[in-house]
């Protein structure tokens, strides 16, 4: 794993650094999803390993992975050089061109990938991967309708945002057409009245089963999901649930599309996630964990069949730095040091020795613990007022006074040196898969002393 440093001295020179940088961003930088005036961004001097810390030397251990993506950790001296590298070489190739470091980073993406997924088109993130993959599916099948599910998140861009079924679509809408929202199983708070996993899994499919009755089976390109699903709760799917999907998708001739942007390249203790339940979809998109974010990079992993169909007509999409050369060698690097240091090995042992007991653990002595779920390094608790009536500690889509609980428990975990990451009523705990266990402990520890804030709001007996 990478040794740390520590952080930067604190002296005249980083607090005006601090100062400056604080400044420019105030005055040019527009933030996404922000309302610009109200936020205040702490400017970061430097990372390692499982830390980043400010200009004020205050160091944070990071339990979100920034936007759960910097899965290799932070500047992993192997991947570092691997840029540099490459940037003395080559910096940019247009996509029209065979690049070495395309062609390996696709060999090795294909190989990792189940089934016969043995082609590799490269995209600069997961939300423009996901637009493709509809895009594939839709010339494919010469159909229109996409399946979607409601929490979900599969990126901003004009059509991902359109499948996304969280809050976050709402001010795009109208969207592309075409989208029709289903249900994916989520027992905790069940759309279908289920009081077990086997009762969550086969109702679910039979919700789905029943919609593409009513919508048409010859309409529909596409069901996109998150092998699990990631912003909206960490939901690991239940066995049997995307078996019955690939099923349905065989028996109607429609394309399945495994969102893993977030859930592949040993998040969920495998390189892709879909491999826990020996499942081949038909596409596969990534970004985030192939690379950690070092370099912008996403694409789709593509079977045999879709690849085929454009092996004599062109496939109708592209974009100017495709399979860049810098992301390419990063991917190149990443999954060499995957193997090398045994990291999604590594991710799902943690998940099952150290994350998952501690998290319950947890659970046991706080009250406001609804429930604990995940698998690897992708973890969720759920926060409620009251466990028996699921009332959760903040409502759906909270913003305002509303949020105010979690607000307070996140500005708890961050005065203690934890980075967490906090959506609607959950905290996921999401480090970078080479955390080390006692790193997962220490986290955990600081978790223990927060959860105080939301047991304060507690209501239940």
């Amino acid at each position: 794993m990478t040794e740390l440093i520590d952080s930067a001295p604190v002296d005249s020179a980083t607090v005006a650094d601090a100062a400056r940088v604080r400044a420019d961003d105030r005055a040019h930088v527009f933030h996404s999803w922000s309302a610009q005036a109200l936020i205040d961004p702490l400017p970061i001097a430097g990372a390692s390993g499982s830390y980043f810390w400010d200009y004020a030397g205050n160091r944070y251990l990071d339990f979100s992975s920034q936007l759960v993506n910097i899965n290799i950790g932070y500047q992993h001296p192997r991947l570092v050089a691997a840029i540099q590298e490459q940037a003395g070489r080559l910096c940019a190739i247009g996509p029209g061109f065979a690049n070495d470091v395309r062609s390996e980073a696709a060999r090795l993406i294909a190989e990792l990938a189940p089934g016969d997924l043995d082609h590799v088109f490269f995209t600069n993130g997961g939300a423009e991967a996901n637009e493709n993959a509809v895009r594939m599916a839709r010339v494919h099948t010469g159909r229109h309708k996409v399946l979607a599910a409601y929490r979900s998140y599969h990126g901003a861009t004009a059509g991902a945002i359109a499948l996304t079924g969280d809050p976050r679509r709402w001010a795009s809408e109208p969207g592309s057409p075409g989208v029709v929202r289903y249900w994916g199983p989520y027992l905790y708070r069940s759309a279908f009245h289920a009081t077990t996993e086997a009762e969550e899994c086969a109702r679910a499919l039979t919700h789905l089963r029943d919609l593409i009755a009513f919508e048409g089976p010859r309409t529909i390109a596409a069901i996109v999901l998150e092998t699990v699903v990631g912003t909206n709760g960490i939901l690991v799917p239940p066995d049997g649930y995307l078996a019955g999907v690939r099923a349905i998708c065989d028996e109607f001739g429609i394309v399945m599309i495994a969102d893993e942007v977030m859930a592949g390249f040993g998040r969920c203790g495998e390189w892709f996630a879909v491999d826990h339940w020996e499942v081949t979809p038909d596409l596969i998109t990534f970004a985030k964990g192939v690379n950690s974010g070092y370099v912008p990079l996403g694409g789709v992993v593509i079977s045999r069949a879709i690849a085929e169909t454009f092996a004599h007509s062109p496939y109708p999409g592209g974009l100017t730095y495709s399979g860049h050369p810098l992301a390419c060698a990063s991917a190149v690097a990443s999954i060499g040091i995957f193997k090398d240091e045994v990291i999604v090995e590594h991710a799902r042992v943690l998940g099952e020795d150290v994350i998952g007991p501690g998290l319950r653990d947890l659970a046991d002595r706080h009250p406001s613990i609804g429930e604990v779920r995940g698998l690897g390094v992708f973890w969720a608790l759920e926060l409620d007022r009251d466990r028996a009536t699921r009332q959760p500690l903040v409502p759906y889509n909270a913003a305002g006074a509303e949020a105010a609980p979690m607000a307070e428990f996140a500005a708890a975990c961050k005065s203690a040196g934890l980075w967490p990451f906090t959506h609607f009523n959950r905290v996921h705990v999401v480090p970078p898969c080479t955390v080390s266990a006692s790193e997962a402990l220490d986290g955990i520890a600081i978790l223990d002393e927060a959860l105080e804030v939301a047991d304060k709001y507690y209501v239940g007996s």
